[in-house]
């Protein structure tokens, strides 16, 4: 029986946060000024993201949900022939959460960690992706005409089970950019691009990616 409760308590939980009241403002995720880089080990990638959560996801994650988002990556060739080829495809997953001992949001990537005091600065980092190696440069051939494009969206499939189901018919929980799409052609020098252009130029060697930085909690 008290097995029973727990679950029945579990289950009421994760229903209330789908059926309570709506948020005031709409989620949203927006990607913009994506870069390609050259660095000792390959192509890093820094991009910024909008990332606004309503207020029913506010509340889900001072209550204890973890919110697991996950940057894509691709790298197509075109060919006019034939389907364009697929050179690269990554993906990270970043999770926010909350923990009521501390009273501190944390951003986790694999073992690396980082705390904050507050909602607002989690997603300032969270928001901010930099020098993430999405491919090696044995990958992509000089003077060859490339298409980039990188998206955040949240992940419901990571989430518990009896919260998928319902989490995924509710609007609330569907957030997602729309793919931020760029061209580039590998080279030895720098170049301008042009409209919706974004050429890769040889830079310094540049740190191992890092989307979240290690830290100790006080």
């Amino acid at each position: 029986m008290p097995c029973c409760r727990k679950r029945l308590s579990a289950f009421f939980f994760w229903l209330w946060l789908l059926i309570a009241s709506p948020g005031l403002q709409a989620a949203d995720i927006s990607a913009r000024n994506p870069l390609l880089s050259v660095g000792d080990e390959g192509y890093v990638l820094s991009a910024d993201f909008s990332v606004s959560l309503n207020a029913r996801l506010e509340d889900a994650v001072a209550r204890g949900v973890g919110l697991y988002f996950v940057v894509d990556f691709e790298l197509s060739r075109p060919r006019w022939y034939w389907l364009d080829e697929q050179v690269a495809s990554r993906s990270q997953s970043l999770l926010l959460s909350y923990h009521a001992l501390t009273r501190q949001y944390r951003l986790s990537s694999g073992a690396l960690h980082q705390s904050f005091a507050s909602l607002d600065e989690a997603l300032r980092i969270l928001s901010r992706l930099r020098n993430w190696l999405v491919f090696d440069k044995s990958a992509v051939h000089a003077e060859q005409t490339y298409v980039a494009a990188v998206r955040m969206r949240l992940d419901l499939s990571q989430m518990p089970k009896t919260f998928q189901v319902n989490a995924l018919a509710n609007r609330d929980w569907n957030l997602a950019s729309e793919w931020a799409r760029w061209t580039f052609t590998p080279s030895e020098s720098a170049q301008l691009g042009g409209a919706g252009t974004q050429v890769v130029p040889v830079a310094p060697p540049l740190p191992l990616p890092a989307a979240v930085s290690s830290g100790e909690e006080k």
